[in-house]
């Protein structure tokens, strides 16, 4: 298994929640973007984040 490809730094910069469009933090560990506001976590896949909400992950409370 590859190791997960992290996405463009710039790109980062540039995204925001998609229900907030508060800022995303990304968590290389799991390596996906967090929306604390929403409580969401969008995976990223090949590089690419997904930013679709019926792919994120629900955080524990």
């Amino acid at each position: 298994m590859e190791p997960a490809q992290k996405p463009d730094p710039r790109l980062l910069e540039m995204l925001v929640c998609p229900l907030t469009r508060a800022p995303l933090a990304y968590d290389p560990a799991r390596n996906e973007l967090v929306s604390a506001k929403a409580g969401l976590a969008f995976p990223i896949r090949d590089g690419i984040p997904i930013m679709l909400v019926e792919e994120a992950r629900p955080l524990p409370p």
